[in-house]
């Protein structure tokens, strides 16, 4: 069953590392994209040196558009195969806001982690990323729709997820952090989003 709710003051908890529970997310949009910005509130008591799956949106035959946390620490942006690493604040029990900006033309890409922006990298300049794929949270598909792999799972909480088919200014960012005004998400928004929860997955009525 498909929810389409307004999740303000709630977040996707996943209490258990599984090769199971998971959250697919439905766009309001292809994701056929040149650019985007992706934000979203994560916390974690999962070690630094375990691989996890924070978002991932994967076609039939390719991983797309994944976000890692590495098993050395680092967290990853990868797109279609290539990748690049950056050395953040580590997840923790109370939440990192984390937004990745990454834009086609010149193929910058960079993370933000509560408001702050690491150093810009560059990432398969002129890359177009392809629609008609799965937009998941919680676990990592090997093929298009499942072997998952319950040491990649992740287990903590996300919430506050918004991502735009273009590249924030460095402004809006801040107020998206800082939960004042900004754009709607065009095509994912926490306000409004589609989503279908499997497994143990909980949304509670209000945190």
């Amino acid at each position: 069953m498909i929810s389409v709710l307004g999740l303000v003051g709630k977040a996707f908890i996943f209490p258990e590392e599984t090769a199971t529970s998971h959250v697919v997310l439905s766009p309001a949009q292809p994701l056929n994209l040149r650019a985007f910005t992706l934000c979203m509130k994560v916390a974690s008591e999962l070690p630094p040196n375990r691989e996890i799956i924070l978002f991932s949106y994967r076609t039939k035959y390719y991983d797309e558009l994944n976000v890692w946390q590495e098993f050395n620490g680092t967290f990853s942006l990868y797109l279609s195969g290539p990748g690049v690493h950056f050395t953040l604040p580590k997840l923790n029990t109370f939440g990192s806001h984390m937004c990745v900006t990454w834009e086609s033309k010149s193929g910058l890409t960079a993370f933000w982690v509560n408001g702050k922006r690491s150093q810009r990298k560059v990432l398969r300049p002129g890359h177009w990323i392809q629609p008609q794929g799965i937009v998941m949270l919680g676990q990592d598909p090997d093929t298009f729709w499942g072997s998952f792999q319950k040491a990649q799972s992740f287990v903590g909480e996300i919430s506050d997820l918004y991502m735009w088919d273009h590249v924030l200014s460095p402004s809006i960012i801040q107020n998206v952090y800082l939960d004042h005004s900004f754009p709607k998400g065009n095509i994912f928004d926490w306000k409004s989003l589609s989503y279908k929860c499997t497994g143990n997955v909980i949304v509670p009525s209000k945190l």
